[in-house]
């Protein structure tokens, strides 16, 4: 049984991820949660806190943090729970030996390519704007938009640090928009729609990834017509193939 911790659990794609292990069999889950989480393993704690949250890593094979304050939140909650938290989750991960955190980073991270074109027509639906053809954001560019997008590129900068460093593996997952209604609810998400199938997917690939793999980023959006994010990447290093469609 491999012992995964989730923090954030509570969260859509906490649930998300939740079920479907739990429906695969073979994992032993546990929760890093503020609010309580039924019929698993639940440490109650802020990620601001190292000490308290310290506890919840000890036997942990892999973690998946999904905990996040976003992108409206004010800047005192993205100090504290992505700057401060993440940090913490990677130094608690480090201290009890946990070999590999999967860090749920953001499609915010890039997002700032869509002010300039094609990415900015494709944005607001203006597709006869758009050429033929164009040049898809890869995994290895950044431009955050916003606060929340530049936390989101910290964490994958510290986890670059912690794996150089100390070993521990990281993979970064940029995800894409994931509703709970499952489908887009704007022009923009019909470029960046990420299914409940695909978010969960991806989250496996990664938890399953081999152990040489130390660090890595991947972008994750499902098979979109006016997708701008170049998924080869994770085709090719994760075996992720996306079953759904804007």
């Amino acid at each position: 049984m491999k012992k995964v911790l989730i923090t954030g659990m509570s969260g859509l794609i906490g649930s998300l991820l939740r079920r479907h292990l739990e429906s695969l069999g073979g994992y032993e889950l546990s929760a890093l949660n503020r609010r309580p989480v039924e019929g698993v393993e639940c440490l109650q704690a802020d990620i601001a806190d190292l000490e308290a949250i310290e506890p919840a890593f000890l036997g942990k094979d892999v973690v998946v943090h999904l905990a996040a304050q976003v992108t409206d939140e004010h800047w005192e909650g993205i100090l504290q729970t992505n700057i401060r938290g993440t940090y913490n989750v990677y130094e608690a991960a480090r201290l009890a030996g946990v070999k590999r955190v999967v860090f749920a980073s953001s499609g915010s991270v890039i997002r700032g390519f869509e002010l300039v074109p094609p990415y900015d027509a494709i944005a607001a639906g203006r597709y006869e704007e758009v050429p033929e053809t164009w040049p898809k954001i890869t995994h290895e560019m950044v431009r955050p938009k916003d606060v929340y997008g530049a936390s989101k590129a910290w964490g994958e900068a510290l986890g670059r640090y912690f794996s150089d460093t100390y070993g521990l593996s990281v993979l970064c997952i940029r995800f894409g928009s994931v509703r709970p209604e499952n489908r887009p609810q704007s022009p923009r998400e019909y470029s960046i729609y990420l299914s409940h199938r695909d978010v969960v997917q991806v989250l496996g690939k990664c938890i399953e990834a081999p152990a040489t793999m130390l660090y890595d980023i991947f972008l994750a959006t499902s098979n979109n017509k006016w997708g701008y994010r170049d998924l080869e990447h994770a085709r090719q290093l994760l075996g992720y193939e996306p079953q759904d469609s804007a």
